[in-house]
């Protein structure tokens, strides 16, 4: 995996949209993380944020949106 798949991520579009700093992001990937670990539950890096307080459902969208126009490189 290079480069060039980073940029379709979540969590990268995320920050380059602006609706996030990297350390969040991080932060919600530990919370994802701990929660696979803990519960086996897996939630999504957009509703863990949501739930923190740092974005809202339109900016998920927007992110997916966003990711939806260009489709990851096989």
């Amino acid at each position: 995996m290079g480069n060039e798949y980073l940029t379709y991520r979540f969590g990268f579009m995320t920050v380059k949209k602006g609706f996030a700093t990297p350390e969040q992001v991080s932060n919600a990937l530990e919370v994802q993380f701990d929660e696979n670990v803990a519960s086996e539950k897996h939630r999504l890096i957009g509703e863990i944020l949501v739930d923190m307080g740092i974005m809202d459902i339109s900016q998920v969208n927007e992110v997916l949106e966003s990711m939806a126009e260009k489709p990851l490189p096989l």
